[in-house]
């Protein structure tokens, strides 16, 4: 039987013109992704450097990040933040870029890399429904910040094994950890493309003779480890001075060991390999969580969820404090930057060196709101 197909340019110049408009918006939104935040350095920042300069393997890859250094009027000790470690816990990014814009170091000098995993700000998780960006409201106007993953984009380190081995440990992981800068520390140059990230962050950390690197983080309010400090055991003692002293700021704050048997992590690792005093900080972010709900920009900005309100009520959750007013992005920054500063002050309490950083705006300032700190300059 011999069947006619009824020939029609008209619709298959429609239908072609259709499927050209969907791959032009897709590819679109696809680079959009490779788009950077801008950062504005602000008067402390003497000095942008490259990842790649302390480890030129990384150089023209997708895991070269940059890295701001504000080098104080006299000589002192050093400290590294990093943020971005996790693309999805936005807290730290942002707190970076805040630390860039208006940190003045005095004495000593201060390390800031905003976006430690920059190829996990480069896509979200598979899945998880979660916007590409958000943004937050300034005298000056609207600006926004990248939402990420908690992995390295596929794209630069694919595929995953079926079991991840640390290589200095030999611990094994899900294979999906791989992908983990926070599993990969030390890092090694014959690795992976994310351990090799880990090795360039080390080689800072020991070329510089940073005696401080605070690791910025946040995590589910059901978890555990939330609102809290994680301390190497070298920095046990100095996480406690600086606990007190935010406590004494008004914040609720734990102190938790990092854990020796888990391996790959920043406060283990590099607290094991360098000489530096390693700590990380972790603060409360519904948007993270399994229990949420709808995962949107306005999620991640205010840290308001229904469900998470109910969940408190029933006593399911390690954030003791949630409530109607959620977990903003400007509490958990300002969480983030009272810690970064008063470590500093605790490292000049306990006589250990000195790093004095001036501009650093009050934690009950910063927890009203962030905004008026973020102002975008022309």
């Amino acid at each position: 039987m011999k069947i006619e197909v009824k020939k029609s340019w008209l619709s298959a110049i429609i239908l072609l013109a259709l499927s050209a408009c969907a791959i032009v918006y897709l590819a679109t939104q696809f680079l959009s992704m490779r788009e950077k935040e801008p950062i504005y350095p602000g008067p402390g920042v003497t000095e942008i450097k490259m990842l790649s300069d302390w480890y030129p393997a990384l150089k023209d890859t997708a895991g070269d990040t940059e890295v701001y250094v504000l080098k104080g009027e006299k000589e002192g000790n050093s400290m590294l933040v990093l943020g971005g470690t996790h693309g999805n816990e936005p807290s730290g990014l942002v707190g970076a870029i805040l630390l860039i814009e208006n940190a003045v170091p005095k004495e000593g000098t201060l390390y800031v890399i905003p976006r430690t995993n920059a190829s996990g700000l480069t896509a979200t998780d598979p899945q998880e429904g979660a916007p590409m960006r958000f943004t937050i409201e300034t005298p000056g106007g609207e600006r926004w910040f990248r939402f990420g993953s908690r992995a390295t984009n596929p794209v630069n380190q694919w595929p995953d094994p079926e079991i991840y081995v640390h290589a200095t440990s030999g611990q094994r992981l899900s294979g999906s950890e791989t992908r983990n800068i926070n599993r990969a520390y030390p890092g090694r140059t014959d690795g992976t493309f994310t351990e090799k990230v880990a090795y360039g962050v080390t080689q800072l950390i020991k070329t510089e003779n940073i005696d401080i690197t605070v690791d910025l983080h946040e995590a589910s309010p059901e978890y555990p480890t939330i609102n809290t400090i994680v301390a190497h055991q070298r920095a046990a003692e100095l996480g406690a001075q600086a606990l007190l002293n935010m406590q004494l700021e008004g914040m609720s704050i734990g102190l938790e060991p990092s854990p020796e048997n888990l391996h790959g992590l920043t406060h283990r690792e590099l607290g094991d390999y360098t000489d530096t005093l390693a700590l990380l900080m972790e603060t409360s972010n519904p948007s993270q969580g399994r229990l949420r709900g709808r995962t949107d920009a306005d999620l991640v900005v205010t840290g308001k969820d229904k469900f998470y309100v109910k969940a408190a009520q029933l006593g399911r959750l390690y954030d003791y404090g949630y409530g109607e007013s959620g977990r903003s992005i400007s509490e958990r920054v300002a969480r983030h930057v009272t810690g970064v500063a008063q470590f500093a002050v605790a490292f000049n309490e306990m006589g250990l060196g000195s790093i004095v950083i001036d501009g650093i705006p009050a934690y009950d300032d910063m927890v009203v709101d962030i905004g008026p700190y973020l102002i975008p300059k022309t």
